[in-house]
């Protein structure tokens, strides 16, 4: 009997395979070099790590550099003059008691680690996002494989119903059914060739070139269950590791700084003022005298705020109620995090399950094919009969294989879920793969 090749060997009936197979890991550095998204990410990271550069500046001594130049024509008692006055004052200030500078310093800080969340974050979506985008790629490889399969078998098919139909063993309707399950399978196919065009292209999209001939599962793939086995310790971890939880509470913390900040608008403030100044006056035709003189001076300048039509007060309770926000939608990212967890943890036992079932599935469709041809040749089973359990069977590696690439997947989403997911992850769902 005819055996039928599982999908990524059939993936050569339309796929050159002289050369060598891009695997998940090469697609995914292409991604990381190329794709948009994580390159915007990126430079969303670097401009973030000058805030801790702009809020530690406020505690640092600002010096400056003044002057000025002038010249002056003055009449006095009908005596003219002309002379030249050139002023110049070198400053420095250092505060001493700022705590609005303070705050904002440590703000700085957070909002560095805000944006390396945010990043790390991007990682771990770019690493989701290429996956998925690959396995797209590999599903719609095996619906057009099946389907060339499927035209093949349906063609011997048809070729046996003609050739009975000719020597009087069966009737025309025999011949008439192969036909036309060999004509929809023609049209499944265009469908199915256009929807890994579209798939590709998405690929494409994401490394910024296209993608090639890639690597598939190895056949008769083993999946394993997740560890831990258990679904709370990941539950435990989305709450407190995922990265969006991270950047929502280190968002809280920025904005219990803000309160400080606001708070310290009634503080008062205290400079350290030190300064060197110089004048040059030429001397003028009339009784005023010229020349050089310097000046320094150093001293301890304080201010004290005492009314701002409570504008201050206005900030401070603005700021508590962003903290209240802050809190809540700590919570919010928490419990999102915490389902996806959940989500995906079920996701991936349930594709395990449904692995193994479509594995039986499979073999018990195998034999369904087997003996209905044996039963079209002894005359105990019609044409249609086998045209059905050659769909079947079909049907069933088609739906195996997108349990596999889905349980794969749900996978990868559950370590993003709890935080975990890094490039080692790739590589170890890379190692599934051959070329």
């Amino acid at each position: 009997m005819r055996n039928f090749v599982i999908a990524p060997l059939l993936a050569g009936v339309f796929l050159s395979v002289s050369a060598q197979a891009a695997d998940l890991v090469q697609v995914y550095r292409d991604a990381v070099s190329n794709d948009a998204v994580i390159a915007s990410a990126r430079s969303a990271l670097m401009a973030g790590q000058e805030r801790s550069v702009q809020g530690r500046a406020g505690l640092l001594p600002q010096i400056g550099l003044g002057g000025s130049y002038s010249q002056i024509n003055a009449e006095t008692a009908g005596r003219k003059a002309d002379y030249n006055v050139n002023n110049y004052a070198l400053t420095l200030t250092q505060p001493l008691f700022r705590m609005a500078n303070w705050e904002t310093y440590q703000q700085g800080k957070l909002s560095v680690a805000v944006s390396e969340a945010i990043y790390a974050q991007a990682r771990q979506d770019l690493i989701t996002r290429v996956a998925q985008a690959y396995f797209d790629v590999l599903a719609a490889q095996d619906v057009l494989a099946f389907l060339k399969a499927q035209e093949n078998a349906i063609t011997e098919q048809l070729a046996s119903a003609k050739r009975n139909f000719e020597v009087g063993t069966a009737t025309i309707t025999d011949t008439n059914e192969a036909q036309a399950r060999f004509d929809l399978a023609i049209a499944q196919q265009i469908a199915a060739q256009n929807d890994l065009d579209v798939k590709t292209a998405a690929l494409q999209q994401i490394i910024g070139k296209p993608p090639g001939v890639l690597a598939t599962l190895r056949p008769g793939l083993k999946l394993s269950a997740p560890a831990p086995v258990q679904i709370e310790p990941w539950v435990s971890s989305a709450e407190q590791q995922n990265y969006s939880v991270i950047s929502q509470q280190l968002a809280l913390d920025i904005a219990r700084r803000e309160i400080g900040r606001n708070r310290a608008g009634h503080l008062p403030t205290v400079d350290l003022v030190a300064s060197h100044g110089y004048s040059n006056q030429s001397s003028p035709s009339f009784n005023t005298p010229g020349g050089t003189g310097t000046s320094n001076s150093v001293g301890v300048q304080w201010q004290i705020p005492l009314y701002a039509g409570f504008a201050i007060t206005s900030k401070v309770r603005e700021a508590i109620s962003l903290e209240d926000k802050a809190r809540s939608d700590l919570d919010i990212a928490r419990r999102s995090a915490a389902q996806a967890a959940r989500q995906f943890y079920l996701g991936v036992n349930s594709g395990l399950a449904q692995v193994r079932a479509y594995e039986a599935a499979e073999i018990s469709s195998q034999s369904a094919v087997e003996s209905n041809r044996l039963g079209y040749q002894v005359g105990v089973r019609i044409n249609i009969d086998v045209l059905n359990a050659q769909q079947q069977l079909f049907s069933t590696r088609q739906l195996l294989a997108k349990a596999r690439y889905d349980t794969l997947m749900a996978g990868l989403r559950l370590k993003s879920a709890a935080g975990t997911l890094t490039e080692d992850d790739v590589a170890k769902v890379n190692g599934l793969l051959q070329n």
